[in-house]
C-alpha cells in the first residue's frame, strides 16, 4: 500500500512539473528604452526638486526724503508803552575832507622846529628796510616822510613807524613813538620799532 502511495505521489509530482506556470513574455526594446527614458526623466525632475530656489527678500521701506527744516520766526522784543523813545536823525554828509584825507600827503615842508633822525637797523637775519615816517607836529601839520637813506630830518611831534623788511624771510613791523628837539636813533627790530636818544647804542 505505501508503494501504490509512494507511486501516486511521484505520478503526480510529474504531471504537476509538466503543466508548471508559464514563462512571462520578455519585453521588447522598445518597451526597455521607454521605461529607461521615463525613469531618467524621474530622476531629473527629483534632482530639481531638490535645488533650493532663491527665496525673493521682503520688500524693505524706501526712505522718504526728509522734510526741509522750517524757519521759526524770532518773537518780537514786546516795548513797554512807559518808557521814552529817542529818534536818531543822521546828520548831513559833509563834502569837507576830514583830518585824516588832509594827512594822506607827503609831508617835504613844516613851520615847527626839527629833529635829526638816523636809522639803525637791527634786524636779525639783516634785511633790507623800506620805512615810511607818519608825524602830526605840535602845529597841526601832519603827512608821510618816506625815508631813502641812513639819516634825514624831521619836525618834532607824534610819529608813527611802519617798516617793510626784505631778507630771507619777509616781514613787516610798526611802533610809535614821540620825538622832541635832538637827535634820535631809530632801531628797527623784528618785532618793533623804537626811538632812542642819538647817543645809542653808547649812551
Amino acid at each position: 500500500m505505501k508503494q501504490k502511495l509512494v507511486v501516486c505521489i511521484l505520478i503526480l509530482g510529474l504531471a504537476l512539473s509538466a503543466c508548471g506556470a508559464e514563462q512571462p513574455p520578455t519585453d521588447s526594446a522598445a518597451n526597455v528604452a521607454g521605461t529607461a527614458q521615463a525613469a531618467a526623466f524621474t530622476i531629473v525632475a527629483e534632482t530639481q526638486l531638490a535645488i533650493p530656489t532663491n527665496t525673493p527678500l521682503p520688500p524693505t521701506e524706501t526712505a522718504s526724503p526728509t522734510p526741509p527744516p522750517t524757519d521759526t520766526p524770532v518773537p518780537s522784543p514786546t516795548v513797554d508803552p512807559l518808557l521814552p523813545t529817542a529818534t536818531l536823525t543822521l546828520a548831513p554828509q559833509s563834502s569837507a575832507p576830514t583830518q585824516q584825507d588832509a594827512c594822506n600827503k607827503l609831508l617835504s615842508a613844516w613851520q615847527g622846529p626839527s629833529a635829526k633822525f638816523i636809522i639803525e637797523n637791527e634786524t636779525k637775519p639783516k634785511g633790507t628796510i623800506v620805512l615810511s615816517m607818519y608825524v602830526v607836529t605840535e602845529l597841526g601839520e601832519c603827512g608821510f616822510i618816506p625815508v631813502y637813506s641812513s639819516t634825514f630830518n624831521g619836525p618834532i611831534g607824534q610819529y608813527s613807524a611802519g617798516a617793510y623788511v626784505d631778507g630771507k624771510k619777509d616781514f613787516k613791523v610798526f611802533g610809535g613813538f614821540r620825538i622832541t628837539q635832538g637827535s634820535w636813533s631809530i632801531v628797527i627790530r623784528n618785532e618793533s620799532i623804537v626811538a632812542q636818544g642819538g647817543c645809542y647804542p653808547n649812551c
